[in-house]
């Protein structure tokens, strides 16, 4: 893996091309299963959860092929810093949009509860919900249904945050 010598600034871009890559594969492993949780319960996942997998998606191609592109000699600079601009303007969205039933959400206090009748109530709030919605599940709802839930899509989240 030599690639082109451009001394200090090379070498970042190949370990911050890496470590977007994880990030970004990160992202698509949890937002899958989520969405894969919520189609085998025969339910329509939110527009939110199928954005995030389509950016991150298109953004780890990007990295792969920027990276072969760099190590081949053959990457335009200006094309890949207007490419890498718009990619983070989609991953403020992505940030924005996944975050904003999160920011106030405490993951920590949703399974204390040993109320019962919380939970049942709860259970029958997000089934009106998925009524109510045509059987698509309420984005803001779905993220504060289970702590393991609350803490994935938190990492998501800070993931996307770390890519900016």
């Amino acid at each position: 893996m030599a690639g082109p010598d451009y001394g200090a600034l090379g070498a970042t871009l190949k370990s911050v091309r890496i470590l977007q890559s994880l990030s970004l594969l990160a992202i698509i492993g949890m937002t899958a299963n989520f969405i894969s949780m919520i189609i085998s319960d025969s339910q329509t996942p939110p527009s939110v959860l199928v954005g995030t997998l389509s950016i991150t998606c298109i953004a780890v191609i990007y990295c792969v092929i920027t990276f072969i592109l760099f190590l081949d000699n053959i990457l335009p600079f200006l094309i890949t810093t207007i490419i890498d601009s718009l990619l983070l303007v989609a991953l403020i969205v992505v940030a924005v949009t996944v975050g904003e039933p999160l920011s106030y959400l405490n993951c920590q206090a949703i399974g204390s509860a040993n109320d019962m009748g919380s939970a049942y109530d709860f259970t029958m709030s997000l089934g009106d919900s998925i009524n109510q919605n045509g059987g698509q599940i309420d984005y803001s709802t779905w993220v504060g249904m289970t702590k393991p839930t609350c803490l994935e899509t938190k990492s998501v989240w800070g993931l996307s945050i770390a890519l900016w």
